[in-house]
């Protein structure tokens, strides 16, 4: 009997309860206006996670962040927890927040096959943030512990291509291709790496092709100057430190010579960048600038060549038809020094 009046008791209590609903609206129910909001507060339900978790605001993520980060727990466990936030961060994207979680699950982790997993997250989070030598070293340190892990071995190649290390790229997939031949990844890889190092290599035969060429062009060029007892003035400078030479031209430097001369002093500053050249003939032509200071004209002549004089140049510029600035008719051929 006493046990039938406790269960009546108990019914008539709960319907008590579900009678207030009828009349009374739930404070904290979700509306139509905010469900969305509230959603996004369920760690469950959550699209993104904020940056700073504040308990008032997120009671339940604070909760669970207490728990993930609960120090009494064996450090594997704490290392997983961290792996699972860092992997939860990389999905969204959110890269910064994923190497702070891998970083600190390898803080806590001694299992070394854990340990060349969350290498291999960090190296792609890095990746990602175009940190490539930081991934490139976790993924180095990755196929330390373990030399076949795959994820690690494709990131090491993918960072050597990104850092243009196309040797280094192929090096990476051929230790792959040893203990995965048939990955495509690796493979496709390998190809890419494989056609720009040679590009590369083609590349750099030719600048240094074009360089020993220029200097070649140069030093003949210098030689010609030299023959005609033309003296270049070398700038203050460009004299080896703690020589005493005190001369004019090649006596500047006691150690000037050919090799030591250089053209810089020759070099326009014109918009055209003409300079000295040596043609295939063997002949130097200059570029000449006219001044005419009295009615602030100039004439810039970009190849002069030696064996004209200026009177060649002066009747083409002064011959049938004289400059509109020469009001005074005074620049003929003749009448100029």
């Amino acid at each position: 009997m006493a046990s039938t009046d406790v269960q009546d008791d108990s019914d008539d209590g709960m319907d008590a309860f579900m009678d207030k609903f009828k009349s009374q609206r739930y404070k904290n129910a979700f509306s139509e206006k905010n469900w969305e909001q509230e959603f996004n507060k369920i760690p469950m339900f959550m699209k993104t996670a904020p940056e700073e978790i504040d308990p008032k605001q997120y009671p339940e993520l604070a909760c669970l962040q207490s728990i993930i980060h609960d120090e009494d727990r064996p450090p594997e466990e704490q290392a997983q927890s961290l792996k699972d936030e860092g992997n939860a961060y990389f999905k969204e994207k959110n890269y910064k927040n994923a190497v702070v979680a891998y970083t600190a699950a390898l803080k806590k982790c001694g299992d070394q096959e854990l340990n060349a997993v969350l290498l291999t997250n960090r190296a792609a989070s890095h990746f990602h943030l175009g940190n490539m030598r930081s991934a490139l070293n976790d993924a180095a340190a990755a196929k330390k512990i373990k030399p076949d892990h795959l994820k690690a071995l494709i990131r090491g190649a993918q960072c050597c291509m990104e850092l243009r290390n196309f040797s280094g790229a192929v090096q990476w997939c051929d230790e792959g291709l040893k203990a995965h031949p048939t990955d495509n990844k690796l493979r496709e890889l390998r190809a890419t790496a494989d056609k720009h190092k040679r590009a590369a290599e083609r590349d750099a035969r030719k600048a240094k092709a074009k360089e020993k060429k220029l200097h070649g062009e140069k030093e003949a060029l210098l030689g010609a100057i030299k023959e005609r007892g033309i003296k270049l003035f070398q700038p203050m400078n460009s004299c080896p430190e703690g020589s005493e030479g005190e001369g004019e031209g090649d006596d500047e430097c006691p150690s000037a010579g050919i090799a030591q001369l250089n053209l810089d002093t020759l070099s326009s500053l014109e918009v055209t960048g003409a300079q000295v050249f040596l043609d295939e003939q063997g002949t130097l032509h200059w570029p000449v600038l006219f001044l005419y200071p009295e009615h602030q004209q100039t004439d810039f002549i970009s190849a002069f060549c030696e064996n004209n004089s200026f009177g060649d140049h002066l009747s083409v510029m002064f011959g049938e038809e004289l400059p509109p600035w020469d009001t005074d008719r005074k620049y003929h051929p003749q009448n100029l020094q």
